[in-house]
């Protein structure tokens, strides 16, 4: 059984003030609500791409609050 490794960003709401480092940092996965607010990229990004787990940790690392962390998927492949 294969297993596919994707990521994703998480963002804790009650954490979050809304500076909006993290779409500074990572436009390509982050945009923000009219409240400066973070909305996310739903979809999951694969292993292989190194420049978006790069701007994902760009993110977490930029975040004042600590609100971001990048979450790892691993699902099984029949």
């Amino acid at each position: 059984m294969r297993r596919t490794v994707t990521f994703r960003i998480v963002v804790d709401p009650i954490r979050c003030d809304g500076f909006g480092h993290c779409a500074e940092l990572a436009p390509e996965l982050v945009t923000l609500d009219e409240w400066g607010y973070p909305i996310l990229q739903a979809e999951a990004f694969p292993q292989s791409d190194r420049e978006l787990r790069r701007s994902a940790q760009l993110a977490v690392r930029g975040c004042p609050r600590q609100a971001l962390t990048v979450q790892k998927i691993i699902a099984a492949q029949p």
